[in-house]
This record gives C-alpha cells, structure tokens and sequence, in this order.
C-alpha cells in the first residue's frame, strides 16, 4: 500500500486522541486509561529488551502516541521515514508499513494505543539500525569480511529522540559522508535509465577495435551514448571518437584503457543498469557498516580497485597501486579496519605458518636444501643446519621450527612493511615481484597487500613528522638493519571492497566483484525484501 505524504498526516493525526472511546461512547475514568495502555506497553514490549528499558526508565510515557504537535511530528517523520525506507535501498515491509497505518486508523481505546505506541518503537528502531549501521552483520554473510558495524544500543535511539527534532533526527541517521550521498544519486540516476529502457540491445562480438565498422560497431556506438560517453553520432566506424569513448569508459571501470573493446571490455559495456544498480546497493549497505569516523588522515584500500589511497582530510594526497589475496578460499584478504603504529624497514619475512607447513615443508621433504635463502629456527630461536634434519618425518601439525627470510632486496616483503597490528597478519608491503603492478586484475598475493611504490607511500606517512622524510626513510635503509620506525600519529587503515564507488568529480567508478562478495550481500538484500525499482522522470 503506497500512501502520500498527506494521507500518512491525516492518519497519524488521529492516534492521539485526547479521549479514546469505548464501544458505545462510554469513556474510561482517566486513571483506567492510563493502566491500559502502560500494560499494553510493558506487555508489547517485553520481548525487545532495548524498547522495553526504555519504556521502564520513562515509566510508560508515550513518545509517538503522546497528544499534541510533538507526538504529531514524531509520527509524521517516523512513517515518512519508512515509506522512503528504499531510498536508502532498504525493504518497506521490513519495517511493517502498512501494519503500523492499518494499527494508526483502527486505534478506539487505551490498550489499541498502547500497543500501537510499542509497535511504532519497534519499526523505529529497527529503521535506525539499518538505516544507521546495515541491516546485516557483515562476517554473516562471508567470512572474509571481518568488519565490525559501528552498532549502538537501540534505546539510545528512542532516548536521543525525544529530545531532538524528529525529522531532522531521523534523517540524520543515514551516513552523511559525501561517498553514501553520491550513492544515492548514482541510485536514483540508474532507476530512471532502467525506467527509460536502458542502454539499449548489447554488442554481439569478441573483440572490437579502430578501423572496424558494421553492426556491432553500431551498437557498441549506441551504448557509449546511452551511457554518456560519446556524443551523437550515425557513423558505423570504429573512429578515433569511439576509440576515446572506449578508453574512457575503460578508466571508470578499471579496465586497461587500450581504446580496444576486447572480451572484458565488452562484457562490461554489456552489463545492464540493473546489474549496476545492485553494486551501488550493495556499496550503500557497505559504507553504512563504516559509518563511524575515519581519521582526518586515514589509508583506505580498496580490493576491487587493486589500489591503496592516503586521504587528509577527504582528499586522496597519494595514490598507487596494489596486489592484493589471490581467489582462493585461504588468500582472500580480508575487510577490517585497524590503525597503523609503525613501518619496518629492511624487514625480515616471518614465513607464516600456513604457508611454510603448505608450500615449503613438501619442498623441503624433497629436497632439504631447497629454498635455501630461507633459515630454519628452532624453538631455542637457533639457525638450524638442515643436514641434520630428516624433514620426511614431519607432518604439517607436527613441523617444528620456524621460517625466516632476512632482510634483502629478494626479500618476500621488499624492503618496507607497514604495521597495522591485528589477529589476521594482514599489513601492507613492497615486492620484490615488480612485474605483477602491470596486470589489469591484481589478485595474486598471500592476503597480505602489496604496494607499487612503497617509498613514496612512506615519504607521504613520515611528512607529517619529519622536516626531509625521504633523507629519514633512506638512512635507516643504508643501513641494511631491520629497523621500525614508529608513527608519531597512528593512523587508521580501511580495507574496504566496492564495486561501486565515486568521486567528487566524475562518474561513478565500477569494478568486478573479485571474490563474489557483493553477489552474496545482493541476495541476502534481495531475500529481505529489497528490491530494484524503476523511477520515471
């Protein structure tokens, strides 16, 4: 039942009679109709813990129930709220819409109130949470993300309420970083392409590149123009304007801009505004499970885009690009935020354990003298001679020792590591692997995220404390010791996954779902109730 804004005033008008009549016309003394509706409210509430402190502490008073303007516009804002609920790409009927109208236009007594006062709390703050924070808790739907949502009690949300204006309040309950506001425009802009009928018929082809002409040239030619990246045209060529168009689009979809539209290409141009759609969803779910502060200066990776920022205050002032976990069950690197202490360099490889029992025990049983630029430690912390170890005896539970690779050019981390501390041994890295930054999709690591230009990425950490950070970082690198150089200010890292994602200028930036990540949030959104609309004009 979709209701204007103005039948949602008339009703929410009415549930808050100052006399609420019985039957006949008889009215309740005063006092039996206050013991009404507080019983009806401690019983509604008892199974919600968070509503029913709430009511307990303000001893069964209404909030949106409560006569006057102020229980008025606190029913206004809350079922305009959830009439928009999928503005935010958020399911209305998870919020029991139309329950709450039919419960608003059917209130005749003391306990119809009662419950209908709990029934708004619990829509209320469910709405909050979601709108807030998500709807999911992120490590439910793939173990990979290991974020933690910035959660708050939910009577909070009833207690801060009273207090404040409501549909300002309300509103601001949704992420306002400029990310999840432009994600909202993205939403909108794509549901009135879908409305309008799309980007129109798909390219049929392999590869298209300059110098082509016929059909599908045409309909490569079209979608770029539906699209907005190529102005009207009627030639069948694949000219020098098609092949700018193509490169342009390349670059907002983290494409290698060769001007040639080859299979990925292709592929991408040939998904639909749909398809498109539900990355930006799912983008909007993400950026509500880090709505929380990021730090003035903060690191942000984002997987997709095989690239690793530095942003002071909103600005990305350094950029370049990374390697991250190859797609296998056990390379994926994970989503987590964590803070930055401090950067190694000329750090030693503590080999860990999964892959020296995994990859270099089976070598070492073949060949004891294998990888030989490793060293084995004992449990004494002893180089061990591996003459004098049969490596054929030991199981991957039972293999003893530790493995070390000291610092060096061919070192597995290159010549810096930076330190964010956490459970997952996850931390960002040079490469002696140099070869890989040229690839267009980078998955290749062990989780951990390999950084393209790692000096200047420490350069950029050390300028906020160092008068000559460049001089500072090659010191200690001269030197060949291994030597942790402590950030002053520690600062936040975010590895973060979006498909989709924007800038303050531009269109919208789209990438592959490289772990199928955002495939398994979309059907858990879509088995919500959460659907793609169309919206006209």
């Amino acid at each position: 039942m979709m209701l204007s804004f103005y039948s949602i005033k008339r009703f929410v008008a009415v549930a808050g009679l100052s006399a609420v009549l019985l039957g006949t016309g008889a009215v309740l003394p005063a006092s039996a109709q206050v013991t009404a509706f507080k019983q009806a409210v401690a019983e509604s509430a008892a199974r919600h813990d968070e509503v029913a402190a709430f009511y307990r502490e303000n001893g069964y008073q209404p909030i949106w129930t409560a006569e006057g303007s102020q229980g008025l516009a606190r029913r206004k804002a809350l079922m305009s709220a959830l009439q928009n609920a999928d503005d935010h790409a958020l399911p209305i009927d998870r919020y029991g819409f139309d329950t709450l109208y039919q419960q608003m236009a059917g209130a005749r007594t003391p306990r119809d109130l009662g419950l209908l006062e709990v029934a708004m709390s619990k829509a209320y703050v469910a709405y909050a949470r979601d709108v807030q924070t998500g709807m999911f808790k992120p490590s439910s739907l793939d173990n990979g993300i290991v974020r933690e949502a910035p959660v708050r009690d939910q009577k909070l949300y009833l207690v801060e309420l009273q207090e404040a204006d409501p549909q300002r309040y309300i509103t601001d309950l949704a992420p306002r970083t400029p990310e999840y506001l432009r994600l909202m425009k993205e939403k909108m802009r794509l549901e009135r392409v879908t409305a309008s009928g799309g980007w129109g018929p798909k390219v049929n082809a392999k590869k298209l590149e300059p110098g082509d002409s016929g059909n599908a040239v045409v309909a490569l030619r079209n979608r770029l123009m539906a699209m907005g990246y190529l102005d009207r045209s009627a030639s069948r060529k694949f000219d020098r304007t098609v092949e700018k168009a193509v490169q342009a689009f390349q670059i907002d979809h983290g494409l290698d801009a060769d001007g040639v539209a080859g299979g990925g290409t292709i592929t991408e141009i040939n998904r639909s505004p749909d398809y498109r759609l539900q990355s930006v969803m799912v983008a909007m779910e993400r950026e509500r499970w880090l709505n929380k502060d990021r730090g003035q200066r903060h690191v942000l990776v984002n997987l997709t885009d095989f690239h690793a920022r530095i942003v002071d205050d909103g600005k990305v002032t350094f950029k370049t690009r990374s390697v991250v976990g190859k797609n296998q069950h056990d390379r994926r690197s994970p989503e987590f935020s964590d803070v930055m202490e401090h950067m190694v360099i000329n750090p030693t490889w503590n080999v860990p354990r999964s892959i020296a029992t995994k990859e270099y025990l089976p070598m070492l049983q073949r060949n004891p003298n294998a990888v030989s630029y490793l060293r084995l430690i004992d449990g004494s912390g002893r180089v061990v001679n591996r003459g004098n170890v049969d490596f054929t005896q030991y199981s991957a539970r039972s293999f003893p020792f530790d493995i070390k690779q000291p610092p060096g050019k061919s070192n597995a981390l290159g010549l810096v590591k930076f330190m964010f501390p956490n459970k997952h041994n996850i931390y960002l890295h040079d490469t002696p692997a140099k070869s890989l930054f040229a690839r267009e999709s980078r998955a290749f690591s062990h989780g951990c995220i390999r950084l393209q230009q790692p000096f200047d990425f420490a350069y950029t950490l050390l300028s906020v404390q160092e008068d000559n950070p460049k001089e500072v970082f090659h010191k200690h690198l001269k030197s060949g010791r291994e030597t942790q150089v402590d950030l002053k200010q520690p600062i936040p890292v975010h590895i973060i996954y979006r498909t989709a994602f924007t800038n303050a200028k531009g269109p919208v930036q789209y990438r592959r779902d490289v772990y199928g990540r955002d495939a398994k949030i979309w059907k858990a959104m879509a088995n919500e109730g959460v659907v793609l609309r169309t919206v006209q004009g």
